[in-house]
């Protein structure tokens, strides 16, 4: 019967962590043996690399990174920060950059703010500390600490999902004024008179909504109400906020959600009110998810390019992590309206 795994000594802190000396003991060879074996196998026999890797399935030990890279200062590492883990309009961007980044040896690390500034500060903190070889953040609203802390820190930010002329490092994005604005001329080139919004209270739904609301003035159209629902945003709250907003403006025409799954709750609601899409009330979405195109009607939204935000994102990390110039640090990616029935 094969030897039971030695118990791990007890650290000063006492965590129990199996250690290298552990693995070494166990596979009856000397430390910097084992760590050859981990880090440059090349430098050991078949033998030596076997018996360490048997120790290491025995015990579970996994390499301390951190403590290896602190001579290059590489860790490999990339943290990426979303509002939310259920927001499915950022699952694409996230999906890319992590392919993107594996694609060159680096893993991601993701991590959830919320929409609380307060939240983000303490995320902020927690990653800078762990020293990440690169920092992908979601938008570019954050407190003044948090900047003076991205700034010192001297790790390579790339902040997405927006467009500002004084980014933190590096930015990907696109302009949400515009895409507010782009829909109201939309709309208005539709013949829709009497629009109206229901939106989630994010900072980015909001700048969309005003910029919406300002094309509209513009235009000579009436006063467009603003219905604000709590985010992140379900179908449900999109019903909540139709409602409202009928109550509001019993005639409006069209309807511009700050996300999809809103525009499928304005939809439904619509229905069970005997309201035609889009003969009675154009909805137009935010995100194109893949519900999108197959509802009935297929429903009119704004198309960001969420996985060329990603690459984008992770090409630029690379490169300055690897000391390269990033030629065009500040990338507008663009937006697209796809018209489909519901507009």
């Amino acid at each position: 019967m094969a030897p039971e795994p030695p118990s791990p000594k007890r650290s000063r802190r006492g965590s129990g962590a199996v250690t290298l000396h552990d693995v070494a003991r166990l596979a009856g060879v000397a430390p910097i043996t084992a760590s050859r074996a981990l880090k440059t196998p090349q430098q050991v026999s078949e033998a030596v690399r076997q018996k360490v890797a048997d120790a290491v399935a025995r015990t579970g030990y996994v390499p301390n990174l951190l403590a290896g890279g602190l001579a290059s200062t590489r860790s490999r590492l990339v943290a990426a920060v979303v509002p939310t883990i259920s927001g499915m309009v950022f699952l694409e961007t996230v999906q890319s950059l992590t392919e993107a980044l594996a694609a060159h040896g680096y893993q991601l690390m993701l991590g959830q703010a919320g929409y609380s500034g307060n939240r983000e500060d303490a995320l902020l903190e927690a990653i800078i500390g762990r020293r990440p070889d690169g920092i992908v953040l979601t938008g570019i609203m954050h407190s003044a600490e948090g900047r003076r802390r991205l700034q010192a820190a001297g790790i390579p930010v790339v902040e997405t999902w927006d467009l500002t002329p004084t980014p933190i490092d590096m930015l990907v994005g696109f302009s949400h004024s515009e895409v507010g604005r782009a829909v109201a001329l939309y709309l208005h080139a539709k013949g829709r008179q009497r629009l109206g919004v229901v939106t989630g209270d994010d900072e980015r739904a909001r700048r969309r909504s005003a910029a919406f609301q300002a094309a509209a003035h513009t235009l000579g159209l009436p006063e467009v109400p603003i219905v604000q629902v709590a985010t992140p945003t379900t179908l449900q709250r999109g019903r909540d906020g139709l409602a409202q907003l009928l109550a509001q403006q019993p005639r409006v025409d069209a309807v511009f959600c700050s996300s999809d799954l809103l525009a499928l709750g304005v939809m439904t609601e619509a229905r069970t009110r005997g309201l035609g899409v889009p003969d009675d009330l154009a909805v137009v979405g935010f995100g194109d998810l893949e519900f999108a195109a197959a509802l009935a009607p297929s429903l009119t939204t704004v198309h960001i390019k969420g996985a060329a935000i990603g690459r984008q994102a992770a090409q630029c990390i690379v490169d300055r992590a690897e000391g390269r110039t990033v030629a065009t640090p500040v990338v507008d990616i663009g937006f697209s309206i796809v018209p489909r029935q519901s507009a």
